[in-house]
């Protein structure tokens, strides 16, 4: 994604925007709280306000150019809406969000709603975990 990407989401293109994209998209990281993405921003020198990265933050939601999940604990995290669909699994002691497809969950889903006379247009699925001890 690049300016063109903000322009096409129809996002005036800007600095902060383009700060909170290129990090988005370089980091290792899949997901991040507005405060995250604040502190990196600042700990490489880059001058952008809390409130600016929360504004742009809900500009590309509503764009379409980012996905916000309320995970446990309530906090908002955000992920580029890049490649294809996926679930997610949530460590309950250490937060760490891991990433995972599975054609099997995703039939039963389908099945499910079709049970029921419905169609599947979307869905999230979450597992909240803990290590094996």
């Amino acid at each position: 994604m690049d300016d063109k990407s903000l322009k096409q989401a129809g996002l005036k293109v800007t600095l902060p925007r383009l700060k909170i994209l290129r990090l988005l998209e370089e980091s290792t990281e899949h997901h991040f709280g507005a405060e995250d993405i604040y502190r990196l921003l600042n700990e490489s020198g880059e001058e952008v306000g809390l409130a600016t990265v929360y504004r742009v933050l809900a500009h590309f939601e509503h764009a379409g150019l980012v996905t916000r999940h309320n995970f446990e604990g309530g906090s908002a995290v955000y992920e580029l809406k890049a490649g294809g669909h996926h679930d997610h699994m949530v460590c309950l002691e250490t937060g760490q969000v891991i990433e995972f497809v599975s054609a099997d969950i995703e039939n039963i889903q389908r099945g499910i709603a079709e049970s029921h006379g419905y169609e599947l247009v979307d869905h999230r699925f979450v597992l909240f975990v803990r290590p094996k001890k």
